[in-house]
């Protein structure tokens, strides 16, 4: 499951040191509370002031980055020599309508699940499964955000994007973004063209009924066959008790909510490495791992489940640690408090050396990492 949209990132963090007396630091902006300060801090309410606030930064030469809701962003301690941007741009409107469907445009600093509250408030289906997810919409096509058997790539249309390479702003269908499992063309190295999310459309039914429930969690939480259509209020009231349940909806009541969401990325393998996998797994006498076949003949694994079965427990590695694995969910990593990057960055390292140590796999972090590396 993935984990909130957050920011794009330019790679570079920039050189020399950041004046800390002047700076404003980036950690109140992230969901981990985690990150030293920027060099500067600036902010964007339209998609006009974004496009003119990261013109003004590669006019002066100035690294830079961009920061949504901060749910999916691991900054260092050091923290960021450039500019932050904060995007602010908010706004939904349906540009398009038939029969059967409706296409809505949002603005790419737009609140994630205020959208998606939205939508199943007047009956539109297809983001659903998608509640409780936090950061902005502009951020999840970035990283094709998906939970509970949807992709937002299900639903895109397109994206109004501005290239900072070329300068040029312009609209690009879904189907040109390569858009994979938590991946596209405007993720980390693959932006070659620097281009930022400036509006997302989607498109989505008017007949009040979620999306086919596709995952099984979800199928047995609503009592239904896997493949049926409810009640989008339905579906997103379960999908909040379930995100709940594993302390993946942000709540200042809730430790186990101070986090980046699932840190690392579900594996995917050929077949014969999951063979060997489940070999291992069964040889020490545990429970399989989950599995669900891909494309091209590859299987996605279950990291949580690797977690567990290399030996990490829930509340790793203890009450007094500030990192420390989630009480609820062993793929969620998170800070209570008074800790730093690197201590989280330390128990991200434990963690997955654990699970190459037991299966020789070696997890991918999701988040987004600035100035910091595993």
């Amino acid at each position: 499951m993935a984990p909130g949209p957050t920011a794009q990132t330019t790679p570079a963090p920039g050189d020399g040191p950041v004046d800390t007396d002047a700076a404003t630091l980036l950690a109140p902006h992230t969901t981990l509370g985690l990150g030293g300060p920027a060099r500067r801090l600036v902010r964007a309410a339209t998609a006009d002031e974004v496009v003119e606030r990261a013109r003004a930064a590669d006019g002066a030469g100035e690294p830079l980055l961009l920061v949504g809701g901060g749910s999916n962003l691991v900054i260092g301690d050091a923290g960021f020599a450039g500019t932050a941007l904060l995007i602010d741009s908010a706004g939904h409107e349906v540009v398009r309508r038939d029969a059967d469907t409706v296409v809505l445009h949002v603005e790419a600093g737009h609140d994630w699940d205020a959208l998606v509250a939205d939508t199943v408030a007047d009956g539109f289906g297809g983001l659903e499964c998608l509640s409780g997810i936090p950061g902005r919409t502009g951020a999840t096509p970035v990283q094709n955000v998906g939970a509970y058997g949807v992709e937002v790539g299900d639903l895109l249309v397109d994206v109004d994007l501005y290239a900072r390479r070329t300068g040029r702003r312009g609209t690009v269908p879904a189907a040109d973004l390569g858009l994979g499992y938590r991946t596209s063309r405007l993720k980390g190295d693959r932006n070659v063209d620097g281009e930022i999310v400036l509006g997302v459309r989607f498109r989505l039914t008017t007949d009040g009924l979620s999306a086919p429930v596709r995952y099984a969690e979800l199928a047995r939480a609503l009592g239904v066959e896997p493949g049926t259509r409810v009640p989008v209020a339905d579906a997103r009231a379960a999908v909040l008790a379930l995100r709940r349940g594993k302390g993946m909806v942000i709540d200042p009541a809730d430790p186990d909510s101070r986090s980046a969401g699932s840190f690392f990325t579900n594996p995917v393998v050929d077949e014969a490495t999951a063979a060997r996998v489940a070999a291992r797994v069964e040889a020490a006498g545990q429970v399989p791992v989950t599995a669900w076949p891909q494309p091209g003949g590859l299987v996605k694994l279950s990291a949580a489940a690797l977690i567990e079965r290399a030996g990490v427990p829930r509340g790793h590695p203890g009450e007094h640690a500030p990192a420390r694995v989630s009480t609820k969910h062993t793929l969620a990593l998170t800070h209570r408090g008074g800790g730093t990057t690197d201590d989280l960055l330390a128990l991200a390292r434990d963690v997955r050396d654990r699970v190459d140590a037991a299966f020789g796999l070696v997890l991918e972090p999701e988040p987004v990492l600035v100035s910091c590396a595993l």
